[in-house]
């Protein structure tokens, strides 16, 4: 791909292989497996509610399950005071948030304003939001987690975290484990439905989008303990295997005779069985026919169709595996049959409605209606979204059905999911489960502000795509003389990790909602915000541990952690809050959110690194423990991220 030669400066990664202490964190590590303002304002704003129920208040568990978030650490505490200090007040959610300004504090709590507001003219004792907001304080229960509280403005109450506490809940995270960090969802089974490319298609730079951002959403839903369905939706069922399978005979007479027929180039194939489709009369009659004997399941039909699939089945998952991407495949075949019952529990209901010869439902608010059986009496997408997610609600019992797929199909999903709330099979209330989610994602455009596309004008192809990234990384690396210092596997695998890796970080860093310039230059940069500066700074930090020739896993069990300095407390207050980061994350479905938190990571440790000696200093088994705080929790985000992490430099 000519088009993509441009230079970079990459710095000098060394190896995948992981320390000790991160095998015993990853002992499945392959180094194969691989307008933000306002949707972060209204995040926030929906996360400044966290509704608890607990039993107790403790705020530092004795086993290693997850204690949830910081943030719900706090809530619990404050829920505590305002049943103490307002018990005639019943379904008050503590409204805790991180403070805006960190001059104030750490968090804030905001329920002083809105408790004034429903108790004054009623007799009450109190004159304003401040002597309520004082009231919250008093009533709090003793706990080791805050040093102090004051009140600021109209009773905002600013929470500052005791400096011990933070110490001990990240020296006990690398004791416990990262995974007793996990969020706390309010769901037990999703259905993430992603990448979804059709047969007879390879897959392009469009796909990259929904496959590496269900990905993401994927494994921060896991390991949230979520129980995941990954599903990939393939296209594999329609009038277009007529003219698919009616080729197939044509150009390989004796495909029954040997193995799958050597097509090659799947879209090539596509194309010329579609030019022959729209130019030949006679061949447009026989695919048709063709249609008709699949669906009536003629044997030697449906064994055609079946090669035709496994051919982009093998295909698809040649770049599953070099994106260490994980689906079950249920395509829109599997769904087919389900189909006439869905149908018929919709029209017992009362939605089917006959309109110019079509079935459709009528959606409020919209000029067309959700066609369902075409005119010709053939299903659509339509028929088979509202087939797939009733199997997944009845079926598959899951809590959560969330759809990947580009902005331009959001009105569709936007009737299917009302049609689903007009047959109660979804509450009407978009916060109540079982629910349905839409994750829209915008265009990937070149350099010249339109559609991603080569120089020939056509789409381009996923691995010709990761093919460029990895092979200039390999190039900076050769040029860096590194053939030399490492082994061919080596030099190998640090190219794939980083190349496949900063094309990754490039699309997931940006809020999935808008659009972005493809550039190998920037995604390959070792400056600013990219997976090449990130998994640098990781490197940095284990070269730091290992140089200090300390034994961390001894430390961890031995050594005590203080954070004596404000830019060690800042460190470990952020890692702190990681746990709420892929709550947020989750909730809100943006994974561009954990990127942010990673960067944010990376420039805390290096503000850290320059103001406080590690190795050689009277903190140093302090500050091992916390450098390796942060590179435990750095791997975590890749991990979540789908990054491969590198450990030498």
């Amino acid at each position: 791909m000519s088009s993509f030669t441009l230079s970079l400066k990459l710095p000098p990664l060394l190896s995948l292989s992981p320390p000790p202490s991160a095998q015993l964190l990853y002992s499945n590590f392959s180094p194969f497996s691989l307008n933000t303002r306002i949707l972060r304002a209204t995040s926030r704003r929906f996360f400044s509610a966290v509704e608890v129920s607990s039993k107790t208040i403790s705020t530092m568990e004795t086993d290693k399950e997850s204690i949830g978030s910081l943030k719900q650490q706090l809530a619990k505490l404050f829920e505590e005071s305002l049943r103490a200090a307002f018990p005639d007040i019943s379904d008050v959610p503590p409204l805790v948030a991180i403070c805006n300004d960190p001059k104030n504090g750490d968090y804030q709590c905001n329920n002083a304003m809105s408790l004034w507001n429903k108790i004054k003219g009623k007799g009450t004792q109190f004159k304003g939001p401040q002597p309520v907001g004082k009231a919250i304080v008093e009533n709090l229960p003793g706990s080791d987690m805050i040093e102090n509280c004051s009140i600021a403005g109209p009773g905002f109450i600013n929470i500052v975290l005791a400096r011990q506490w933070i110490a001990k809940s990240v020296q006990k995270m690398l004791i416990d484990g990262i995974e007793t960090w996990a969020p706390k969802l309010p769901v037990k089974r999703t259905v993430v439905d992603f990448s979804s490319p059709n047969i007879a298609k390879e897959m392009h730079v469009g796909h990259l989008r929904s496959t590496i951002i269900g990905d993401t959403l994927a494994r921060m839903l896991e390991f949230s303990n979520v129980e995941v369905l990954r599903r990939n939706h393939v296209g594999d069922w329609g009038t277009q295997f007529g003219m698919l399978i009616e080729f197939l005979f044509e150009k390989f007479p004796n495909w029954e005779a040997g193995s799958t027929p050597a097509i090659g180039d799947l879209e090539a194939f596509y194309k010329a069985s579609k030019q022959r489709f729209d130019s030949d009369p006679d061949f447009k009659e026989r695919a048709q026919k063709a249609v008709v004997s699949l669906q009536g399941g003629e044997e030697k039909y449906r064994k055609a169709w079946a090669q035709i699939c496994e051919i982009s089945r093998k295909e698809f998952q040649k770049v599953y595996e070099r994106l260490g991407v994980h689906l079950e495949e249920k395509g829109e075949s599997f769904y087919n049959p389900y189909i006439p019952k869905a149908l018929e529990l919709l029209n017992e209901k009362g939605l089917i409605e006959e309109s110019e010869g079509a079935r459709v439902i009528f959606i409020e608010g919209k000029k067309i209606p959700l066609i369902v059986v075409k005119r010709d009496g053939g299903f659509n997408y339509a028929s088979t979204d509202l087939t797939a997610l009733w199997y997944r609600l009845n079926e598959e019992k899951a809590d959560w059905m969330i759809y990947v797929t580009d902005v331009g199909q959001r009105e569709h999903f936007e009737m299917f999911f009302s049609a689903a709330k007009r047959a109660g099979w979804l509450p009407s209330n978009e916060n109540d489960y079982p629910k349905a989610s839409h994750v829209g994602f915008g265009l990937v455009l070149g350099e010249d502000g339109k559609r991603f596309r080569t120089r020939s004008t056509e789409v381009v192809k996923l691995v010709d795509l990761l093919d460029e990234a990895k092979s200039r990384c390999k190039l900076a690396l050769e040029e860096r003389g590194k053939a030399k210092e490492w082994t061919a596997e080596e030099l190998d695998q640090t190219a794939e990790a980083v190349g496949y890796g900063a094309v990754k970080y490039a699309d997931l860093k940006n809020n999935r909602l808008t659009n972005y310039t493809f550039n190998f230059d920037q995604m390959l940069s070792d400056k600013g915000n990219t997976a090449v500066y990130l998994l640098y700074a990781h490197a940095r930090i284990c070269s730091i541990i290992r140089k200090s020739g300390r034994d961390i896993e001894e430390l961890k069990k031995s050594g005590a952690m203080d954070l004596a300095h404000q830019d060690e407390r800042m460190l470990g207050l952020h890692l702190l809050q990681f746990p709420e980061i892929v709550e947020e994350a989750c909730t809100n479905l943006l994974p561009n959110l954990l990127c942010e938190y990673l960067y944010k990571l990376s420039e805390d440790f290096t503000k850290f690194y320059t103001n406080c000696q590690v190795v050689g200093s009277a903190e140093e088994t302090s500050r091992l423990l916390l450098c390796e705080a942060t590179a435990v929790v750095m791997r975590k985000c890749f991990h979540l991220l789908g990054i491969t992490p590198v450990y030498k430099i």
